[in-house]
């Protein structure tokens, strides 16, 4: 009965996160020195999404409300027709690609930002400055049912018309409470954010009373974009990644010198680490402990996954990053 129940609570938990993984969502946001800016979208569903100029991303600057920044169409750009393939990622970048530019609004893209993009979005701020987004800009991304004449959220990224944003004021959200710069540590600004591998859908309602960036993103360096074009999903892992039976935690994360822990509620046999092409990298003995040191340093930049065994066939798997 006791392994009945489990399995029921684990399809359950399954077709929960699954009936979530229903649209696109923002996956990463880059926002770094000069023009080295970047969104990348996932598509969490087991199907192909045809953007077909059904989608549009808004930015609403420096607080600005919903209102005034949809009305404005220099703020939002139809994203086109490209096709998502299922679990897949695009990412777009700023139009910036003019290299004989050294200084001023138009600066070059970074060289390796440039070679990751999908495609390029707003060459001309006159036309339109959707991706001339800053730490205090709030994004929204909207699909149309009806030929543009209504419009839903599917995510929204910052507050849109949060005061505080306003010139002079927050240069960014921060990680702690309030979360609106004036306390904790500038996340919006000069950072890169991963969303979270356990988010399933994009924000649809304004946060309200203010953005936690914390919740849904986790935060890297400036100019850090090695890990675009690569998304870590439960809605791509399914029931493995809900079943995982045992809470471990490693640190630091994003791992920045030569080692890294993982820390697990219960006594580590082995572990396993596995590249994102699923090659086997590494591989450890553990002894009964429930804390074991990685070693990271012959370990190239990028996305890894940690897994590890424990007594009585249970298995957890973790997401490592290396920088």
């Amino acid at each position: 009965m006791k392994k009945l129940l489990l399995s029921v609570f684990a399809l359950s938990a399954y077709l929960t996160v699954n009936a979530q993984c229903s649209d696109i969502f923002i996956s990463e946001y880059v926002e770094g020195s000069n023009n080295n800016k970047a969104i990348e979208l996932y598509n969490p569903t087991p199907n192909a999404i045809a953007l077909n100029n059904n989608y549009r991303m808004i930015r609403y600057n420096n607080g600005t409300t919903a209102a005034a920044g949809e009305a404005n169409a220099q703020a939002q750009i139809n994203l086109g027709t490209h096709v998502m393939a299922p679990y897949s990622t695009w990412v777009i970048v700023i139009d910036r690609r003019d290299t004989t530019q050294t200084t001023g609004t138009d600066i070059v893209v970074a060289a390796g930002l440039r070679a990751i993009a999908d495609t390029f979005l707003c060459n001309n701020y006159n036309t339109s400055y959707t991706m001339n987004f800053n730490g205090n800009d709030a994004i929204s991304v909207q699909k149309t049912a009806d030929g543009g004449a209504t419009w839903s959220y599917v995510d929204i990224f910052g507050m849109m018309g949060d005061l505080a944003m306003l010139p002079g004021l927050s240069p960014s959200w921060s990680d702690q409470y309030p979360y609106d710069g004036t306390v904790g540590a500038w996340w919006t600004l000069d950072h890169t954010l991963i969303r979270k591998a356990s988010v399933t859908h994009g924000v649809t309602s304004n946060p309200s009373p203010e953005f936690n960036v914390t919740t849904e993103y986790d935060s890297l360096p400036e100019n850090t974009w090695t890990n675009l074009h690569i998304h870590n999903c439960v809605c791509a892992t399914g029931i493995d990644e809900v079943t995982n039976s045992v809470n471990m935690n490693v640190y630091p994360n994003p791992a920045n010198s030569n080692y890294t822990m993982l820390s697990a509620g219960e006594a580590i046999e082995k572990v396993e680490v596995y590249n994102v092409i699923g090659d086997n990298v590494m591989n450890k003995v553990g002894n009964k402990n429930t804390k074991m040191v990685i070693e990271t340093s012959a370990l190239t930049k990028g996305i890894y996954f940690v897994k590890a065994y424990f007594a009585n066939n249970k298995v957890t798997t973790v997401k490592l990053s290396v920088q």
